[in-house]
């Protein structure tokens, strides 16, 4: 077997950040980002911050060709401007 690597799940933890400037990234109003939201509509993955990123999270938002991430504190504060990039149709990412 090669080298482990830990993997820490913590399924009871919540960060809480403001969607309006991710709708906005998206394209989207802030009612319809929440409804593709809670419809599964728009994918996201939040990724935690090891070693000096230690404390920061990486949440990214997918809708369409388009992806949103932002990175945000244990408050939710955003750290670094949102990053924002757009999927070719064979599914690599591109700046926008």
């Amino acid at each position: 077997m090669g080298r482990r690597i830990p993997i820490d799940l913590n399924p009871t933890r919540e960060i809480v950040i403001d969607g309006a400037p991710v709708a906005r990234a998206l394209g989207l109003d802030k009612a319809a980002f929440f409804r593709l939201l809670g419809q599964r509509k728009i994918d996201q993955l939040c990724e935690r911050g090891v070693g000096e990123d230690a404390g920061r999270f990486r949440a990214s938002f997918y809708h369409g060709l388009k992806r949103v991430r932002v990175v945000v504190d244990h408050a939710g504060r955003v750290l670094e401007p949102l990053e924002i990039s757009e999927r070719t149709p064979g599914g690599t990412p591109s700046g926008v």
